[in-house]
């Protein structure tokens, strides 16, 4: 047995031993098609040689320095390269090593931002039920995944609250339509903010389109744009939560690109170095930089990882790859082909209930009863019954059980390599298409 602490003490997992773009080798020699980009991270896939290249060059510049002393070309050939449209009027960066930690920073500087403008009584963040921030405690705090934060919840923060999900298959009525399942949405908001106080309330944080912990849930026509309007008739900050679907995952660099809104903060992490290199960040407004300017000069907060040149320098690489080759225009079309592929394989499968997603990030829900959305029960384990099933096909899927209260409810998320191919498509479908089929018969 291993002496590192895995996932599950159980078994140990298959040992991955090289990769070559879409695929990754395992030591008994089996060749496993990349589904799912590990968690939605490996948007390049595997080897891609011009990010070796600038991770090697980097070494042999300068491994690390402290921010506390200096800056790094690296970083700053990142943020511009991120940022040199200032997108939305988000004009600077702040680079850290995870998700988590972007969402960390993000929640901090919320809040001295309303320090520096004055209004110290804004303490409170609303999020979402069934939504998830990252495992760091305040970011466990703001996330509304109830499986992830049971186990600690006496040590989390009771700043946070949280509202519905933008969850149309499993929340909206039958007797409502789209525009009305927003208006209730953005009433629950707006309720929220009044029970809170709004002059209480710093931010409310979203996931632009919902990571695993629902399966690759895309907004309402409409939703983000009634919650933008709910923020700034208070005078709360949005923060956007783009660390899964952000970076190109969606098709557009930006997920809120296609939500018609802009956040005053934005957590990215994923996509931003394909896993080169551990990295994430958040993009900042300005007029949030602008309140720290003239202010107390700085945001209170740090890393000692943080704008790590390597880390810095492969994400460059990747983010260069993904311009020149053009690859948000392969994203959206073979986003179109998975949709359709998928759509064929299973939309008529007695136990698939919504097929979802966005760009080259899509989910498929399973359920016991199609009719009735009925769930499989969660002794069953049924999302892990496919990873493993698919895993005999060849194939590499994201598993996630309690898709609907963190308990119940099964889906599988996909999110291949935007260098993805037709042919990879049409098989990463037909593959999880048995692997359903073996894991729903047991």
């Amino acid at each position: 047995m291993s002496r590192l602490l895995h996932r599950t003490l159980h078994a140990d997992p298959p040992l991955a031993v090289g990769g070559s773009g879409m695929w990754i080798r395992t030591a008994d020699g089996r060749d496993i098609l990349d589904g799912c980009g590990g968690a939605a991270v490996a948007c390049l896939g595997q080897g891609n040689a011009a990010v070796r290249a600038a991770i090697t060059a980097q070494l042999d510049a300068v491994a690390y320095v402290h921010t506390g002393l200096f800056t790094n070309a690296a970083a700053e050939e990142l943020a511009e390269l991120v940022l040199q449209d200032e997108p939305g009027g988000l004009s600077h960066a702040f680079f850290v090593s995870s998700g988590s930690e972007a969402m960390e920073a993000a929640i901090k500087l919320a809040r001295q931002y309303f320090l520096e403008v004055g209004q110290p009584r804004r303490t409170r963040f609303i999020a979402r039920r069934m939504s998830y921030h990252g495992n760091t405690l305040g970011a466990l705090a703001a996330g509304g995944n109830p499986m992830r934060r049971a186990p600690y919840a006496p040590l989390l923060s009771d700043a946070f609250s949280h509202v519905s999900p933008a969850f149309a298959y499993r929340h909206k009525r039958d007797d409502e339509d789209e525009a009305q399942y927003v208006t209730r949405l953005a009433t629950e908001l707006e309720a929220e903010f009044q029970r809170l106080g709004p002059e209480n309330v710093a931010a409310f944080c979203a996931e632009t389109v919902v990571g695993a912990t629902t399966g690759c849930v895309t907004a309402p026509e409409g939703y983000f744009r009634a919650v933008r309007d709910v923020c700034d008739r208070h005078g709360a900050l949005l923060v956007l939560d783009e660390v899964m679907c952000g970076m190109g995952r969606t098709g557009t660099m930006h997920a809120w690109e296609q939500e018609g809104v802009v956040p005053d903060i934005q957590a990215v992490a994923k996509g931003l170095g394909g896993g080169y290199q551990p990295i994430g960040g958040i993009l900042i407004g300005r007029k949030v930089i602008e309140a720290l300017r003239a202010g107390s000069g700085g945001f209170m907060h740090g890393h000692t990882y943080q704008a790590h040149p390597v880390a810095c320098a492969a994400a460059v690489a990747v983010q260069k790859v993904i311009r020149h080759n053009n690859l948000l225009e392969n994203v959206r079309d073979m986003g179109a082909r998975l949709a359709s592929a998928l759509t064929e394989r299973l939309g008529n499968h007695r136990h698939v209930g919504d097929i979802r997603g966005r760009g080259l990030f899509w989910a498929v829900e399973i359920v016991r009863n199609r009719g009735d959305k009925a769930a499989f029960e969660p002794v069953l384990a049924m999302s892990q019954r496919v990873k493993e099933a698919a895993f005999r096909h060849g194939l590499a899927i994201y598993p996630m059980g309690g898709t609907i209260d963190g308990e119940h409810g099964d889906h599988i998320l996909l999110a291949p390599p935007y260098i993805t191919t037709a042919t990879d498509i049409d098989a990463i479908a037909s593959r999880l298409g048995d692997a359903v089929d073996e894991a729903t018969a047991a």
